[in-house]
């Protein structure tokens, strides 16, 4: 089983309280399923709010699958973006083959569900970590941990660490490649090589492939960008090749702004036989798609319209009220950096019949310009949907976020609640 889906459908037995920013308080004091078994709306929860349109997600969730799947590859969706056990399950459900995290104890959260294959796309030289590590995948053999290494002393802490815990558990490593100017990852081929005989030579490791990020090394669309990218996915396709595996191999890249790209490159490989005859596994690491937005990934990736015949839809939006009209063409809205995304763009009134749009954000305040309104237009009390930009910076604002059945209706039906584990 990919994940403990009685752990998951658990979360419906939670107690709700006023530690649950948003919800009304008549919710408080009940349990999940309680309070969704009298079929509220959006209307009854407090501002500000953020919502997950359910529709969306669902056609997202298939779109991507089917992508990957038509392509040869593997789908290991980045869990850190959205932290909630119930979308990782509804993801391995539909066919992805693991679920990736950017730190241990994001791991450690997945492995308390039950979640049997993690990729963890950053190294671990953190000696609590490892010892967790070691000891998890001796007690439970059916667990698949992989992470990265991308220098020789990288690997010579992680041994150590290993060496450390009592019997022979060894653990599965990728060597990280990456680029000028980028993030972790060994800068070159050679340096590359270099950490992989380290593995080689190390006591508690095993050589499980090769992979990276290429996101880290561009951020939009331009030929220069592109570039980048491309240059890089084939400097890792390479890589690949260069080396020699003991056991199936791991290929492994792919954000949500490029994943094109990484399958133009290294799509080909899926299933390849190596150099002693092992069979590689392509793995696309995608996690911003299951959301989407109407901001960054709306602009950049591949699988939005009017790029894709199929295209992702954004499944989140804010819900603020208008709290204060001090000016005529200022309005004060109810939702701030504490509540809504910011890093990749500021938020962007929808469904309004004037002219708006937000200048900046306090910690619990939108400032919404409305060139040439009246002091009527956008009065206090106001409802207005937002727009946001980047999933992972949504989510991690929010530990219990509603599931509506459609943003575009007027009063949506909340259908579910979704935990998040920040």
């Amino acid at each position: 089983m990919a994940i403990d889906e009685r752990a998951v459908a658990a979360l419906d037995d939670r107690l709700l309280g006023p530690e649950h920013k948003g919800l009304p308080p008549a919710a408080w004091g009940r349990t999940v399923r309680e309070f969704l078994a009298g079929a509220p709306r959006l209307a009854e929860f407090e501002t500000p709010l953020l919502s997950i349109d359910e529709s969306a997600l669902s056609a997202n969730l298939v779109v991507m699958a089917d992508w990957a799947a038509a392509a040869g590859v593997r789908l290991a969706p980045h869990g850190k973006t959205t932290m909630a056990p119930r979308l990782w399950a509804r993801q391995l459900a539909a066919g992805s083959w693991g679920i990736t995290f950017a730190t241990i104890w994001q791991v450690q959260v997945a492995r308390s569900f039950g979640v049997q294959r993690v990729v963890l796309a950053n190294s671990l030289v953190d000696p609590v970590g490892l010892r967790w590590v070691a000891e998890e995948s001796a007690r439970h053999p059916g667990f698949e941990f992989v992470c990265w290494v991308d220098s020789v002393d990288t690997v010579a802490v992680m041994d150590e660490h290993l060496r450390a815990v009592p019997g022979d558990t060894r653990v599965r490593v990728i060597v990280e490649l990456g680029g000028p100017h980028g993030r972790t990852g060994a800068r070159t081929r050679e340096q590359a090589r270099a950490v992989a005989a380290a593995v080689e030579r190390a006591d508690r490791l095993t050589l499980a492939g090769v992979g990276g990020y290429e996101g880290a090394l561009a951020h939009d669309r331009t030929s220069v960008g592109l570039d980048a990218v491309h240059h890089y996915l084939d400097e890792l396709s390479q890589l690949h090749r260069e080396l020699d595996y003991p056991g199936g191999a791991i290929v492994t890249a792919g954000g949500s702004a490029y994943p094109d790209l990484v399958l133009a490159h290294l799509a080909g490989l899926a299933d390849e036989q190596g150099a002693h005859g092992v069979p590689t596994t392509v793995v696309l690491r995608s996690g911003a798609y299951l959301i989407h937005d109407d901001g960054f990934y709306a602009g950049i990736s591949p699988l939005a319209a009017p790029r894709a015949d199929r295209p992702l839809r954004s499944a989140m939006h804010g819900w603020a009220r208008t709290v204060s009209r001090p000016e005529p063409e200022l309005a004060l809205l109810d939702a701030g950096k504490r509540d809504l995304p910011y890093d990749e763009g500021l938020p962007v009134p929808q469904r309004l019949d004037i002219a708006a749009h937000v200048s900046a954000l306090n910690d619990q305040h939108a400032f919404l310009r409305l060139p040439g309104a009246r002091p009527a237009d956008l009065p206090v009390g106001t409802v207005v949907r937002l727009g946001l930009s980047h999933p992972c910076t949504a989510f991690d604002k929010w530990r219990l976020i509603p599931v509506i059945d459609d943003a575009d209706a007027a009063n949506p039906r909340v259908v579910d609640l979704l935990h998040t584990f920040f």
